[in-house]
């Protein structure tokens, strides 16, 4: 990372970010920075140790610059932090074993291709350069894995095994599919087919890489232990948390959701529990959509309402934000929805993903209006496409790289509390759905901490008093405990033990936007204003929670 001695701390976080970007180019297209779009990243242990070398370098030019102003001191904090973490995780060795079931190189070579354009003849044979390039790509990771194994550190058989599965259902017919539908002929055509076969054979390969060569080195046991986990942990929160203290708070809060779900179940029908007002909500034809195309569209409504009923009175939200598209993500991946965020020159819009089986058609719309707005406005799209939208303030890597799960997802579970303020959760069905989804993600603190740090449950909660968590027991509350879709907890036992301390960060991310909120409150007094707050801390732009707290203490 090169630097002049006039560079400050505004133009070293926006070369680190063109330098990341010219290293990784699915980090590129996600980004919206052109130039990669016809390459992917080299994930051979060489292509991490560049990587790696890339954040020590850049971490060390930021620290020997003072900052000028309190922008840059903000700037300077956020990118210290973050990228300071980045280089412990590299050290550790943690990104050359990287395996899990959401968010690893496996998935992310295929999810980049939901990102790029495919209108034009140009794009599509950008598109099949890239897919040319998918074996090399997956052939570099296998190299990866293989180092990472030498020295013992393999992903759990659970992660090794569920990602191979996603390798065998993206080999069958994802790359084909989605090359089928090209309005190209000649040379284009071929290469297309071409390289979309080879891009499957890839993949199949991984799928038996990992279930041969990796399985076989592979440990049984899921939990990471108390060390890996602190690490993740602040990787995922930006914060030095008190485990043992989030944990009890935890079940405290997963209580208090409890007990309110029962008095919202038992109006719903009288003397009903959460799961007998569920299934009557259910089979309420005024809570159904049949097909996954009239979901789509049933979230695009409800997105679009949202955006314009807060505009102009609860949130200041400018033109480029009112454009947020609802879409059907395709198969293959864990089950929920998620957000992509928009290029920092707004030629790609925020996205709304619902990844959904291939197979089911029929929903269930009261436990997902919350959902939109978590993933929508006043959700990520608001917090995330605000920053993006802080090009005068704000560098590069505050507006695009500076992603916080703690900060982000507990924004948007935040959200989805301030809809309810708003008198948006009125309806008793839609309330139950957010209900279940704070109660779910209280429940996620509990079952995530337990099972990685093998903590012993408590006694007074009616779950295996005096026992100590396994995923046997982690699955086992989540279906009996919550209400959420047997389907999306099998799959989120599995989220968890592959992603240690990511689950907990909406829960402990939303408690510290509300202790925040309360500080700022008690501070002002009567000067407070909720629309100014929200403003404020949003265009700062995400950072670790820790940081987050020392910002706010000078509003």
């Amino acid at each position: 990372m090169a630097s002049s001695p006039h560079d400050g701390v505004h133009q070293l976080s926006d070369r680190y970010v063109d330098d990341i970007a010219a290293a990784d180019p699915i980090m590129a297209t996600l980004l919206g920075v052109a130039g990669g779009e016809r390459d992917l990243p080299d994930l051979s242990p060489d292509g991490v140790s560049e990587r790696g070398n890339l954040a020590k370098a850049g971490l060390a030019a930021l620290r020997g610059v003072e900052p000028v102003d309190a922008g840059e001191a903000n700037a300077k904090a956020v990118f210290t932090e973050r990228v300071g973490l980045q280089v412990e995780l590299f050290e550790a060795g943690e990104r050359l074993a990287e395996l899990n079931v959401i968010a690893s190189p496996a998935q992310d070579v295929r999810q980049v291709f939901d990102l790029m354009p495919n209108d034009t003849a140009e794009d599509w044979a950008a598109i099949a350069a890239r897919l040319g390039r998918v074996p090399a790509a997956l052939a570099g990771y296998q190299e990866s894995l293989r180092a990472a194994a030498a020295k013992g550190d393999v992903a759990a058989l659970r992660q090794v095994t569920k990602v191979a599965d996603q390798c065998r259902t993206w080999a069958a017919s994802f790359f084909t599919d989605m090359v089928a539908g090209a309005d190209v002929e000649g040379g284009l055509r071929t290469d297309l087919d071409t390289a979309a076969a080879a891009a499957s054979g890839a993949y199949a390969g991984l799928a038996e890489f990992l279930t041969g060569e990796l399985a076989a080195k592979a440990p049984t046991e899921d939990a990471v232990g108390e060390d890996r986990y602190r690490l993740w942990s602040r990787e995922f929160t930006g914060a030095r948390l008190d485990l043992h203290e989030a944990y009890e708070w935890g079940w405290a809060e997963f209580t208090r959701l409890e007990a309110e779900m029962k008095e919202v179940a038992n109006r719903i029908s009288p003397g009903a529990s959460a799961a007998e007002a569920a299934a009557l909500l259910d089979a309420d034809p005024r809570y159904q959509v049949r097909g996954q195309k009239a979901l789509e569209e049933w979230m695009q409504r409800l997105s679009d309402q949202a955006l314009a009923d807060l505009r102009g009175v609860h949130f200041e939200i400018p033109d480029p934000l009112m454009r947020l598209e609802c879409r059907i993500a395709p198969p293959g991946g864990s089950v929920g929805a998620y957000y992509t965020g928009p290029t920092d020159d707004w030629t790609r819009p925020g996205r709304m993903w619902w990844s959904v089986p291939a197979d089911r058609e029929d929903f269930s719309t009261w436990r997902e209006v919350t959902t939109v707005y978590h993933e929508g406005v006043p959700g990520h799209h608001l917090q995330i496409a605000t920053a993006v939208n802080q090009a005068a303030s704000l560098n590069k890597f505050q507006r695009l790289l500076a992603w916080v799960p703690a900060y982000g997802e507990g924004w948007a579970l935040y959200a989805e509390r301030l809809m309810r303020e708003f008198g948006y959760l009125s309806d008793d069905g839609d309330l139950l759905g957010m209900l279940d989804a704070h109660l779910f993600r209280a429940a996620r603190v509990i079952v995530d901490i337990g099972m990685h740090l093998k903590l012993q449950i408590p006694t007074g909660h009616g779950f295996h008093p005096g026992e100590r968590w396994t995923p046997e027991l982690g699955l086992e509350f989540m279906l009996t405990r919550t209400i959420t879709d047997p389907t999306h907890v099998h799959d989120e036992i599995d989220r968890y033990l592959g992603w240690p301390g990511q689950a907990p960060t909406y829960k402990l991310g939303e408690r510290l936007w509300l202790q925040a909120r309360d500080e700022v409150r008690a501070r002002r007094g009567d000067a407070f204003d909720l629309k100014s707050f929200h403003q404020d801390a949003l265009e700062m732009g995400a950072m670790g929670l820790d940081t987050l707290r020392e910002r706010l203490a000078a509003f």
